[in-house]
């Protein structure tokens, strides 16, 4: 069984940054099919960085150069480095991870961008 804790979701003023984590257990740090996703109120939840392969990951369309995604094996952390946030950026923000025919999502974390 792999557990997914996301952490470090926070109120941030417009133009602010902020770095989630993803813890991930039982070796699944390992995967090539990974990533984040959120969903804000009253919305469909939506891609925000998926690793495709060991090297390359895909954003969304609104991330624009202004998220990055990278992980750390050692730690068994998957992080997402938020710069520039925008109001619209405002959501719960999860952790997925694709391990052994299975697909496992975190409890999610909220990042609240606002004045």
């Amino acid at each position: 069984q792999v557990q997914l804790v996301e952490s470090g979701g926070d109120l941030v003023q417009p133009g602010g940054s902020l770095k989630l984590s993803c813890e991930v257990s039982a070796g699944a740090i390992n995967s090539n099919n990974m990533g984040w996703y959120r969903q804000a109120s009253g919305d469909q939840r939506e891609l925000v960085a998926v690793l495709v392969n060991r090297r390359n990951t895909h954003y969304g369309d609104f991330v624009k150069g202004r998220f990055t995604m990278s992980r750390e094996s050692a730690k068994n952390t998957l992080y997402l480095q938020m710069d520039s946030l925008k109001p619209e950026d405002t959501a719960v923000y999860y952790c997925r991870v694709y391990w052994i025919w299975r697909t496992y999502w975190g409890q999610g974390t909220q990042v609240t961008v606002a004045s």
